[in-house]
């Protein structure tokens, strides 16, 4: 994967990932802002339900016989109502309530009636005076079957009191709703936030190309749909003109966005590479114009002659990284040997392993296989051998191998020279970015890692160098595993 691929990715993971994290935060604080408003609406309910039972309280007596009733005609009475599309068909609550002693007068559930409740949170609370709730499990084995309640307290007005003395608390009503009554809400609250988290990452992509668009032609995509408009004599259909016009403005923003900076930074950079062999060249034919001995004349000619082989490795390298970075995915994948692979990579360096005296051990499994391009892997291979092969010492052996590690392969190439200093380790894989040879002093196009690197992206696997514990260097190309 390119570099400015790499970076529009990273720019729509850092937006999506903000969106979600926003989303997250509002989801999961959905669920508290939920039980906040139902135990506010609890309490009004709880301190109306308060108010009516202390109409009939007489000297500390609370009738419930009212209620009751109440309750009852509450639970056979048809309801219907859709709320924010949630359907609701009946009152879901749950009454009790309890004399100044915290024991049970009344539970509209039919049960615990003459119950201690005074170590309820929610009743000893209330019948002390203070705001009293909570929630409880109805059942401790679920944890879904959360009820919250909330207290209210029955006053009675004392007999021959002043108004400024205050009322007696002489018991309390509860009034309970199970938590999972609101949790369909809950449910199309967080519906409604990722639907709304999709529409957010879509019209950031649409506004992120109307931008492009406006910024890059203002004017030129109407003015072209306009001109294609109006060459009614034209023989080539309506359509097709739209569709050459849109064309042109995607790849003008194309070039806006990645091409133009990306060219730019290609020929500063090979204009710069190729300045030291181009002067070499020069400087040799200069000398070839004097009179000099046979033998120096043939030493410039070799000079030219390396040079240009050189600028042109350089150039053919460049065109090949290219067209790599350019392809988004591989068009087909074929079944590779990478026995084979290493094979015709070993073949093809022997000449130059020869003069060096190197010997080339491959320890492959025939039957290992991937799934790529055969090509563009032998040339990986080959990068990574012929680098192997040029920081060897004389008379020393490079081994290549391939081992299946969990879902993918890793085909290695270990060396036995000096290693990779420090310094290079992050810069090693950049283009353009080469050591010099421990022989000869000399340095490399800098393109052979990058290269491989890319095709290792364009496979789905990954590439690295980096020192062996016993000595030397060790390249890794991770690709996945064919499975038969």
């Amino acid at each position: 994967m390119s570099r400015r691929s790499r970076i529009f990715i990273g720019v729509f993971v850092l937006y999506v990932a903000a969106v979600g994290l926003l989303l997250q935060r509002v989801a999961s604080d959905l669920d508290p802002r939920y039980r906040e408003s139902a135990e506010e609406s609890l309490v009004d309910t709880a301190n109306l339900l308060a108010t009516l039972l202390e109409r009939r309280t007489f000297d500390g007596t609370i009738p419930t016989d009212e209620l009751e009733r109440t309750l009852a005609a509450l639970e056979a009475r048809p309801l219907y109502a859709r709320i924010y599309g949630v359907d609701k068909t009946g009152v879901d609550l749950h009454v009790y309530v309890t004399n100044r002693d915290g024991t049970v007068l009344f539970d509209s559930a039919g049960h615990d009636l003459g119950a201690d409740y005074s170590q309820w949170r929610d009743v000893r609370l209330t019948l002390e005076g203070a705001y009293g709730a909570r929630t409880t499990l109805a059942n401790p084995a679920d944890p879904a079957s959360g009820v919250m309640y909330v207290g209210a307290a029955i006053r009675e007005k004392r007999a021959g009191a002043r108004p400024e003395a205050g009322d007696d608390i002489v018991g309390m009503v509860a009034v309970g709703k199970p938590i999972r009554t609101f949790r369909p809400f809950i449910d199309n609250a967080r519906n409604k936030l990722l639907l709304f988290g999709a529409i957010s990452v879509g019209a950031f992509v649409v506004a992120v190309l109307a931008v492009v668009f406006w910024l890059v032609r203002p004017f030129g995509l109407v003015r072209e749909f306009w001109r294609a408009l109006r060459r009614r004599d034209s023989p080539v259909p309506l359509g097709r003109r739209l569709a050459a016009a849109l064309h042109d403005a995607l790849a003008d923003t194309r070039d806006a966005l990645t091409g133009r900076n990306y060219v730019d930074d290609y020929v500063q950079t090979l204009a710069h590479e190729l300045k030291s062999p181009l002067a070499a060249i020069r400087g040799a034919a200069e000398l070839l114009r004097e009179p000099m001995p046979e033998d120096a004349r043939a030493r410039f000619a070799a000079n030219i002659e390396e040079q240009v082989r050189r600028a042109q490795e350089l150039i053919e390298r460049l065109l090949e990284l290219s067209a790599i970075e350019r392809r988004g995915s591989l068009e087909q994948a074929a079944p590779v040997a990478l026995a084979q692979i290493a094979a015709a990579a070993r073949d093809e360096l022997l000449g130059s392993a020869a003069r060096r005296e190197v010997t080339l051990a491959i320890d492959i499994d025939p039957a290992l296989r991937v799934a790529g391009d055969p090509f563009l892997l032998q040339r990986a291979a080959t990068n990574l051998m012929r680098n192997a092969v040029e920081f060897a010492p004389r008379g020393s052996t490079v081994d290549v191998a391939a081992r299946a590690r969990g879902k993918r392969v890793e085909f290695t190439v270990r060396d036995r020279g000096p290693g990779l200093p420090e310094f290079a380790r992050e810069r090693v894989f950049d283009k353009f970015y080469s050591l010099a040879r421990p022989d000869t002093g000399k340095k490399g196009t800098g393109l052979g890692l990058a290269f491989v690197r890319e095709i290792a992206a364009l496979h789905g696997g990954s590439a690295e160098l980096a020192n062996h514990p016993e000595g030397g260097a060790v390249a890794t190309l991770a690709l996945p595993l064919l499975k038969e």
